[in-house]
């Protein structure tokens, strides 16, 4: 949650790529700075933290229960195990996080929008209670589908990308921070891959103000704009999700090392 606060501006400038499709991601923060100064680039932070403690903290403790039950009762799990208990956590987060999301979605283009269509929430709370009670509870769980599916690909290729990279790192690196560092890297990069033309449908899916499906929109995209838009905002998104998949798995491996560390059992706990 710290580091999001210093990657929130990138993520201002992806979700406004998509959104604005004719506008590079230079006419993007210009047009950010011209309309609502630097302040802009923080619009929705509230929403970002919040979907951060909700989704982030979901996918990954979800991610390593699963890899410890399968491990209590199959062994070390395969490449296609990781990838697929990486999909399941996901899918568990995304629907956590999904309320948060709608809010961030919504905050982050309400800039771009004209003045007497603007929503104006003032944080996320205001956001969440006033879309329940203007469009009802199941408005929180709009484009729900395309954020699990997004989630679903996007944490495999992340933390199922990652838990492999270090497996086969580790006879090379041995254990320690490099090993963490070089596997969080190649994660980072495959993450950014898969990430982007799923984040571009299931964006423009959540802010549609009418219900729509992903394969609409994905159609829509690719005959009105081009394939090569599905990956617009490549260098924006690799500069947050590297560092920020560097971060994370890196403080997240320490957390567990100290936690495996003060919970190993003493040695009258082993004899009875």
């Amino acid at each position: 949650m710290c580091y999001q606060k210093k990657s929130y501006d990138y993520y201002i400038f992806v979700c406004l790529v998509y959104l604005l499709a004719c506008l590079s991601t230079i006419a993007v923060v210009q047009r950010i700075i011209r309309k609502e100064s630097f302040l802009g680039f923080y619009s929705g932070l509230s929403a970002s933290l919040c979907r951060q403690a909700t989704y982030t903290a979901g996918r990954t403790g979800c991610f390593y229960s699963l890899l410890d039950f399968y491990k209590g009762y199959y062994g070390t799990p395969n490449f296609a195990a990781k990838l697929a208990l990486a999909s399941m956590a996901g899918s568990v987060g995304a629907v956590v996080g999904n309320p948060a999301e709608i809010a961030l979605i919504r905050m982050t283009a309400d800039g771009q929008m004209p003045p007497e269509k603007r929503r104006n929430y003032k944080n996320v709370i205001d956001a969440i209670f006033r879309i329940v009670r203007e469009e009802g509870p199941l408005a929180l769980f709009r484009g729900v589908a395309s954020t699990v599916t997004r989630s679903a690909i996007v944490n495999a290729a992340q933390l199922g990308g990652y838990a492999q990279a270090r497996e086969m790192l580790l006879p090379v690196m041995g254990e320690g921070i490099g090993l963490h560092f070089a596997a969080a890297m190649i994660s980072g990069l495959i993450t950014t891959i898969v990430y982007l033309p799923v984040d571009i449908v299931k964006t423009r899916v959540q802010n549609a103000s009418v219900p729509t499906s992903q394969v609409k929109v994905l159609l829509q995209v690719i005959k009105n704009e081009g394939p090569l838009k599905l990956w617009s905002g490549f260098v924006p998104t690799y500069t947050k999700l590297g560092p920020q998949t560097v971060l994370l798995f890196l403080f997240l491996e320490q957390l567990v090392s100290l936690y495996l560390k003060f919970n190993q059992p003493t040695p009258s706990q082993k004899k009875d």
